[in-house]
């Protein structure tokens, strides 16, 4: 009953009312995440300049390892979710159990790496031994304890999958709280706690993720009724390879990212360390932009992706177009902070006179991408929404290894750091001119015939 009823609100609810009820939980869950992003890097700041640098410079494995847990958690949801459509009560345990089994998999993988690559990692991108130093002691830790996030994204997913999505947003919350406080206290050693330094920053964020897994282990193990863990478990090559026929593209759309930034940061450096931190500050601050535009994607898909198997194109076009519009207001908010405040931004990071001659040109330039990077997120997730994840996969790639990366080299080559910032407002113009040349595809592919058998089926 619960099921037909949200599959009415989904066709029936006027349009605006229903993609903010469906994505507001999703942008609160975002904007808690990226607001742990910038108040780690603060106090990151506050030990050194060096220190925030070397952050910045293990962002790439961060971000591979969210890539690798939250794509094998999009494949275990979608085998997850269709096989309890179908009923199928059987397929849909092992589905969870070989999830869970690839999560601690994952992590097994990246504790190796973390036990013996970690300075290697390091030593391609700087010889500065303060730097290498400072990454790592913190890459080490976070990689070493990442059963945590490993742990806590797969349980996400599962509650996900079957509905409870109110429990992610404590998990996730509460996981991102208690880095927040523990910060402070284990970097600067407060009420007697040893002094850890940036030991202390990757402490409290393993430490978050580990409280955060309890949680979603828990929630899954009292609330969600839908999915036995319990029994025997064996490993079904069958069950991953359907896991990873869906999870294989989204990690490789996440991992994108951490290329292109291990890339900026190999050109930055270049130059000068503190371009590197004023790359890290950016794409820390930038969260706070982008990070609610991912949750009302969140809220976007299912309504999309429900209205187009109820043949109701107008429904469609209407929810992309007023997400469109929510996206670029918050673009445009983002870019006026930008363009106004630059200094103001970059002082909560401790920023030096270097930093801040470099920095305040490079948000200022960057921002002038936000005119319409809301566009193609938007524009990417609807391709997904139908069914062409590969036209999104095509959009990040080409972005930001085929334009990005090139233009930044090349612009790198005149010697002035302010030229290569360029080199990411050039990029998004690419990647509007790929996602318009789509979305016309896409409405003479599925538009064009929705409406078609709309009105053979009206008459």
């Amino acid at each position: 009953m619960a099921e037909t009823k949200q599959e009415n609100k989904m066709g029936v609810m006027p349009v605006n009312k229903l993609l903010i009820s469906m994505a507001l939980p999703m942008i609160i869950s975002m904007l808690v995440q990226a607001l742990y992003n910038i108040v780690d890097s603060i106090f990151v700041s506050r030990i050194c300049e060096d220190a925030l640098t070397a952050v910045s410079l293990a962002f790439p494995v961060q971000n591979l390892m969210i890539a690798i847990s939250s794509g094998t958690g999009v494949g275990v949801n979608a085998l997850l979710s269709r096989s309890l459509g179908a009923k199928n009560q059987e397929a849909a345990d092992k589905a969870a159990k070989n999830g869970i089994f690839l999560a601690i998999c994952s992590y097994l993988v990246f504790l190796i790496l973390g036990l013996t690559a970690c300075n290697l990692f390091f030593r391609t991108q700087t010889d500065s031994a303060t730097i290498i130093a400072y990454g790592d002691t913190y890459l080490s830790i976070c990689m070493i304890c990442s059963f945590g996030m490993f742990i806590q994204m797969m349980f996400e997913r599962l509650l996900q999958a079957t509905g409870r999505t109110i429990y992610t947003m404590f998990t996730q919350g509460t996981g991102a709280i208690i880095n927040i406080i523990l910060d402070p206290i284990l970097i600067f050693g407060m009420f007697g706690l040893p002094k850890l330094g940036i030991a202390g920053a990757a402490v409290a964020t393993v430490a978050g993720q580990i409280i955060a897994s309890v949680m979603a282990v828990f929630f899954n193990f009292k609330f969600n009724t839908d999915v036995s863990l319990k029994g025997r478990f064996r490993p079904s090559g069958h069950i991953i390879g359907q896991i990873y026929s869906v999870g294989i593209p989204s990690i490789l759309m996440m991992s994108i990212s951490s290329v292109m930034v291990y890339g900026m940061n190999r050109i930055l450096i270049a130059f000068t360390s503190t371009a590197t931190a004023v790359f890290g500050v950016y794409f820390k601050l930038q969260s706070f932009i982008f990070m609610p535009i991912f949750g009302m994607n969140n809220g976007m898909v299912p309504i999309i992706a429900y209205n187009y198997g109820a043949c109701k194109p107008d429904r469609i076009k209407k929810t992309i177009a007023l997400a469109m519009v929510y996206a670029e207001c918050i673009m445009l908010i983002g870019l006026l902070v930008f363009k106004l405040k630059p200094d103001l931004l970059l002082s909560f990071f401790n920023a030096s006179p270097e930093m801040l001659a470099i920095g305040e040109p490079a948000l200022r330039t960057i921002s002038w991408s936000f005119l319409v990077a809301g566009i193609c997120i938007i524009s990417s997730s609807t391709f997904q929404a139908l069914g062409n994840g590969l036209y999104s996969l095509a959009i990040s790639f080409g972005r930001q290894l085929v334009v990005l990366l090139p233009a930044a080299y090349l612009l790198s080559l005149t010697g002035n750091i302010h030229a290569v910032w360029w080199s990411f407002p050039i990029a998004e113009v690419a990647s509007l001119a790929l996602s318009l040349t789509f979305m016309y595809k896409i409405n003479q592919k599925i538009f064009i015939p929705l409406r078609k058998m709309q009105r053979e089926s009206e008459n």
